[in-house]
């Protein structure tokens, strides 16, 4: 596995553009969003909350965008290419390779996410409430991560060509982004939608509860209210363990 996991490393880091992207995105959607944030005084809509409240939402951009497409894509690649039929003539199982594919993603989007922070709190101000629980950033994105890997790799199993993994990845990708509390709060979407399906609901509660929230907040799991952001954390890593066995289970051993 360490030698897939380092081949995918440097398959990564040879395709300039995707390297660009990858690390320049964060500072586009700070850009765009950040002055929106700024400059929307009113008292009621969108994009009215502090700076700092819309932390957990940028985060989660690079968390749900990134690894559902560079997974879902290199899965459709290995697919049309045959590459899964030769990984039958080694050991390498196929949760290994997956779990290869998430570690790399996590290592690229972790370095990606310092970016953002560090883009976040120069161009727009935005105050971090740092304390102990802040650290419980780092599992989330590694959480974050990995399901959207096994996502990602769920899509890129069942679609049938590139252009519709593409297609897929996106059509999920954007209603999430804004279904999910990550740049519009609950309050103002309608009580009927199933906010709590999403994983991405989870990641955004709880990174919002140690860089934004005091520490009294409070989450609501399958409709009980529980300390944020512990149960945002355990909802999160049981979302991910279920969708990494549904992704292993679902990759082909040969087309």
């Amino acid at each position: 596995m360490y030698a897939t996991t380092r081949a995918g490393w440097y398959s990564f880091l040879r395709r300039r553009t995707a390297v660009f992207f990858t690390f320049f995105f964060p500072a586009i959607i700070v850009v765009i969003f950040g002055a929106l944030v700024q400059t929307q005084p009113t008292d009621g809509g969108l994009f009215t909350e502090p700076t700092g409240w819309y932390v957990a939402g940028y985060i989660g951009v690079v968390v749900l965008f990134t690894p559902l497409s560079r997974v879902s894509s290199e899965v459709s690649r290995h697919r049309e290419g045959g590459q899964f039929e030769k990984l039958t003539t080694t050991p390498l199982q196929r949760w290994e390779w997956l779990l290869s594919q998430t570690v790399v993603n996590t290592a690229i989007i972790g370095l990606a996410s310092l970016l953002l922070l560090a883009l976040l709190l120069g161009a727009t101000g935005a105050d971090l409430a740092l304390s102990a629980e802040t650290l419980l950033v780092v599992p989330f994105v590694v959480l974050g991560v990995a399901t959207f890997c096994a996502v990602g790799s769920i899509l890129g199993s069942v679609v049938s060509s590139q252009d519709g993994v593409i297609a897929a990845s996106n059509g999920l990708a954007i209603p999430l982004l804004f279904l999910s509390e990550a740049f519009v709060p609950a309050d103002l979407l309608p009580e009927w939608l199933p906010l709590g399906l999403s994983p991405l609901t989870y990641f955004t509660r709880g990174v919002r509860a140690v860089t934004f929230d005091s520490a009294s907040a409070t989450s609501s799991v399958l409709g009980v209210s529980a300390p944020a952001p512990y149960a945002d954390l355990g909802v999160l890593a049981a979302l991910t363990v279920v969708l990494f066995v549904l992704a292993s289970v679902a990759l082909p051993r040969a087309d």
